[in-house]
């Protein structure tokens, strides 16, 4: 028996962060490492209200994100980061809405070369899955709403890690 082509879960997108935590100059070379990672153009995050303890002004820029929407890429980005973690994630790196996301410490891990003036910076993967037909619940014309059967759990996120990366699910992060 064949499984059903539309229920295989795929990556919608995958979207990578650096929160630099400042404006200014760290985080431009922080846009610089996201540019080379990606080759797309990075976006910069603002401060939601002003945090005196942490020197940051609300509206004020202090991370920068991309959002890969390339599949193809997606996957070669991801599979780099997950070689970073040794293809190890923990039951809470994966949500209910069958998403999942990591952070590395170093981005010069993922094969980039160190460069002095740069510096190192840490940064979040996040992967958005998806099954074919998402489409119906985003489209502009009849729009219509996703079944309960046909939206993804934890559950699928985690089978489709297991499958396509041979990853390994932790259930608690080792000290």
């Amino acid at each position: 028996m064949s499984t059903n082509p539309m229920k295989e879960p795929r990556i919608h997108k995958l979207v990578l962060n650096i929160s630099v935590g400042e404006s200014g100059d760290r985080l431009t070379k922080a846009a610089k490492v996201l540019e080379q990672l990606t080759g797309q153009q990075p976006i910069f995050s603002k401060a939601r209200y002003t945090v005196r303890s942490f020197g940051i002004r609300r509206n004020e820029k202090i991370s920068t994100h991309v959002t890969v929407g390339n599949r193809d890429k997606a996957m070669q980005i991801l599979e780099s980061g997950l070689k970073v973690k040794e293809f190890e994630l923990i039951k809470k790196n994966f949500s209910h809405t069958g998403c999942f996301g990591f952070g590395i410490s170093e981005h010069i891990d993922l094969g980039i070369k160190y460069d002095p003036s740069t510096g190192i910076y840490g940064m979040d993967f996040f992967v958005v899955l998806e099954r074919p037909g998402f489409r119906v619940a985003k489209r502009r014309r009849k729009q219509s709403k996703i079944g309960a059967p046909h939206k993804l759990k934890k559950t699928d996120a985690m089978t489709f890690f297991k499958k396509n990366f041979e990853g390994i699910i932790l259930n608690k992060a080792y000290e």
